[in-house]
């Protein structure tokens, strides 16, 4: 990756993504990412309910997948907006956001996207409580829909192995980055 090509991008549009499955870290590390650099946080999913006024598992279940998935690319073009004036973001993406290769265009195209990559059994174990996952429903589903991803989420121009569950260490590899 040509490091001077990178920062001239975030000088351009300064929105860093992180990608990665439910449960790796992107809001925790996000949040953290943000307040280390400076930058404002948006959490994708979070801008999805406040802009429909109703929860993710809601939306799933009135329109399934395809209708979730349209709502988030317009939530992803309207951040991508606030980006492009020049105002510094990290931004979590929702679990399959950068799966989508729309989306994975528009953050390629604005900013700079950074995987964090998180083995299975971390987030089944993060993640064996929550009730507002809707792709959790089903294991053999949960699993395959990891594996399928994994594909997405290597087209980042950033790698970050999720190594434990202190975001500090995500966040100081990050910060390590060549970009910074």
């Amino acid at each position: 990756i040509d490091r001077f090509a990178m920062i001239l991008k975030l000088k351009r549009t300064p929105g860093i993504y992180l990608a990665g499955f439910m449960g790796c870290g992107k809001s925790t590390i996000g949040a953290r990412l943000a307040d280390e650099l400076g930058w404002s946080f948006a959490d994708l999913d979070t801008d999805i309910v406040t802009s429909q006024g109703r929860s993710i598992n809601d939306i799933f279940d009135g329109g399934g997948e395809p209708v979730f998935r349209e709502i988030e690319t317009a939530a992803l073009r309207a951040r991508i907006r606030v980006i492009q004036t020049g105002r510094p973001f990290v931004v979590a993406l929702g679990g399959g956001a950068f799966a989508q290769p729309a989306n994975r265009a528009l953050v390629q195209d604005n900013g700079i996207s950074i995987w964090l990559d998180c083995p299975i059994d971390r987030i089944r174990a993060r993640l064996q409580s929550a009730t507002d996952r809707p792709l959790m429903r089903d294991t053999a589903r949960f699993d395959a829909l990891y594996q399928w991803r994994r594909y997405a989420y290597a087209l980042a121009e950033y790698h970050i192995e999720i190594a434990s569950d202190d975001p500090e260490e995500s966040v100081r590899a990050i910060l390590d980055l060549p970009l910074f």
